[in-house]
């Protein structure tokens, strides 16, 4: 009988009654995936990991791993008997310990596990070099982060849990400790569910992400179809990744906007001829273009290295950004006039 690696069944989790996940699904069906949860500040994530790490008990629903229910309202398997690793986001290293003993700390752990690092080739990985005989109170926190994270994969956990791992380093080395990491835990199938405020974090570590707004798992799914299908309104807005704009169905592959006009594509969601709904336009979905007869004033230009995201407003005071390469002839500048490619075509259009 096929069980998952990993489950979580109709779980209540609660810290508090604002910090608190109601009925909380999520499998995890093989070995060495990794799945990241996003969501607000004080939503419930931290109190999820807890939770599995058995660090706190579940009143509601049930926590199984490799087939064997860990955690329920009757069962409590303790934190040491689960052989799960939690990184948490503040620093939680032994304070007597220099940073080699702390990340050597349980490495005699789960000696059937594939996990083959040694001490040495984590810190390189980690870039924690010249530290080993530092102490927590004379490192960063990045820093830190980085050495908890090293302890918890050289206790050979069959499943790794890590809060924010990225939030205190610096943005020049948090790309390479990324792909570094990332690679390291498929490499070695370390199956690990990761929490984070960053959404294109957690589009580039996770095979699945799991969005939590208002104490519930609003979706989870690929990082692609999270993007390109959201589920709901809530969301658009949590991923700030698009408008939603007014437009009424002419058919299955046509809606029309009264500043757009025409829009062709294929409709995700079924909607009767002549119903208004609301069109997520995302800044990769229209196009530019200088010669196009439809323009619409620019009211702010970011940089963002390869790409600029325009403002555009139409005449119904609808923003709509849009995407244009860095290498475009020339820029836009702010009120001047802004083509728009016709006809316009949308591969999906996302309504509601």
């Amino acid at each position: 009988m096929y069980s998952p690696f990993f489950e979580i069944k109709n779980s209540t989790f609660f810290a508090s009654d604002r910090n608190k996940v109601i009925n909380f699904n999520l499998k995890i069906d093989r070995p060495g995936e990794i799945i990241c949860l996003l969501g607000p500040s004080g939503v419930g994530k931290t109190t999820i990991l807890r939770s599995i790490a058995g660090l706190q008990k579940i009143e509601k629903g049930e926590i199984s791993l490799k087939g064997k229910i860990i955690s329920s309202k009757n069962i409590h398997v303790e934190p040491e008997l689960r052989n799960i690793a939690l990184s948490f986001q503040d620093n939680s290293l032994f304070p007597h310990y220099n940073v080699i003993d702390n990340i050597n700390f349980g490495s005699n752990r789960n000696s059937s596990s594939k996990f083959k690092l040694s001490t040495k080739e984590l810190i390189d990985i980690l870039h924690l070099n010249k530290l080993e005989k530092k102490f927590p109170h004379q490192i960063s926190a990045g820093e830190a982060q980085r050495v908890s994270l090293a302890r918890s994969l050289i206790s050979k956990p069959n499943l790794l849990l890590i809060d924010e791992p990225f939030s205190n380093i610096d943005q020049s080395l948090k790309g390479e400790l990324q792909s570094n990491i990332k690679k390291l835990l498929k490499k070695f199938e370390i199956t690990t569910i990761m929490v984070t405020h960053d959404s294109y974090e957690a589009f580039y570590m996770g095979d699945k992400c799991g969005i939590i707004l208002d104490q519930k798992l609003e979706q989870y799914n690929t990082p692609y179809n999270i993007y390109h299908y959201p589920n709901s309104i809530k969301i658009i807005k949590f991923l700030n990744r698009g408008v939603l704009v007014n437009a009424k169905v002419i058919d299955d592959e046509t809606l029309e906007n009264k500043d757009l006009g025409k829009i062709k594509g294929v409709l995700i969601n079924k909607f009767s001829k002549g119903s208004n709904v609301q069109l997520l336009l995302q800044p990769d979905d229209l196009k530019h273009d200088d010669k196009s007869d439809l323009k619409l004033e620019v009211i702010d230009r970011k940089f963002r290295g390869t790409e600029f995201i325009y403002l555009v407003k139409t005449k119904n005071n609808d923003l709509i950004p849009i995407s244009v390469d860095s290498h475009h002839g020339h820029y836009h500048e702010i009120k001047e006039k802004f083509g728009i490619k016709k006809p316009i075509y949308i591969d999906h259009l996302v309504c509601f």
